[in-house]
C-alpha cells in the first residue's frame, strides 16, 4: 500500500503573515517537485480569525507568482493533530504552544527552519510590526524551509 499523502500545517501566531507565506511557498515547491501534498496554515491565536493575509504578505507572494488573497486566518484546533502528518511552527513560542496542545500520538511538531541544513533551531522572524523588507526576508526563509521540507518528504 502506498504511503499516505503528506499533509502539512504551518503555524505562526495570528495566521496572517508567516504561516500563509509558508503555506504558499510549500505549495509552490511541492508542485515544482511533483510532490502530492496537502498544505494549510493556522495560528495559535484567534484574534485574526476569518481575516485575509496581511496586505504586505499578499504583495510579496504576488511578486513570486502566488495569490494568497483567498486564504483566511484560523486558529489551530485539537483535530489538526490527527488531520495533518506534520505540524510546522515558524518560531519557538508557537512551537512550545503546539507541543503543549499535542495529544499523545498526534502529528509530529517541528520548526520550519529545522529542515534547512545549518539552520536548526532558528525561527522565522515575525515581520508584522516592520516594513515591507521584513516580508521579503520572511519569504526567503519560508522558501528555504519549504524547499528543504519538500526534499525531505520526497525521500
Amino acid at each position: 500500500m502506498p504511503a499516505p499523502k503528506p499533509a502539512v500545517l504551518f503555524v505562526c501566531l495570528g495566521n496572517i503573515c508567516r504561516s500563509p507565506l509558508a503555506e504558499a511557498a510549500f505549495r509552490q515547491e511541492a508542485a515544482r517537485a511533483g510532490l502530492e501534498a496537502h498544505a494549510e496554515s493556522a495560528g495559535t491565536g484567534d484574534w485574526h480569525a476569518g481575516e485575509p493575509p496581511d496586505r504586505r504578505a499578499q504583495a510579496v507572494a504576488r511578486r513570486h507568482g502566488i495569490d494568497i488573497a483567498s486564504l483566511r486566518a484560523r486558529q489551530v484546533e485539537a483535530a489538526d493533530f490527527a488531520r495533518f502528518t506534520h505540524i510546522v511552527a515558524l518560531d519557538h513560542d508557537n512551537l512550545a504552544r503546539l507541543e503543549r496542545m499535542r495529544p499523545p500520538g498526534g502529528a509530529a511538531v517541528s520548526l520550519l527552519l529545522d529542515h534547512v541544513p545549518g539552520r536548526a533551531g532558528e525561527a522565522v522572524a515575525d515581520p508584522y510590526y516592520g516594513a515591507q523588507a521584513g516580508f521579503d526576508a520572511t519569504w526567503a526563509d519560508v522558501s528555504a524551509g519549504a524547499r528543504a521540507l519538500v526534499a525531505k518528504l520526497r525521500r
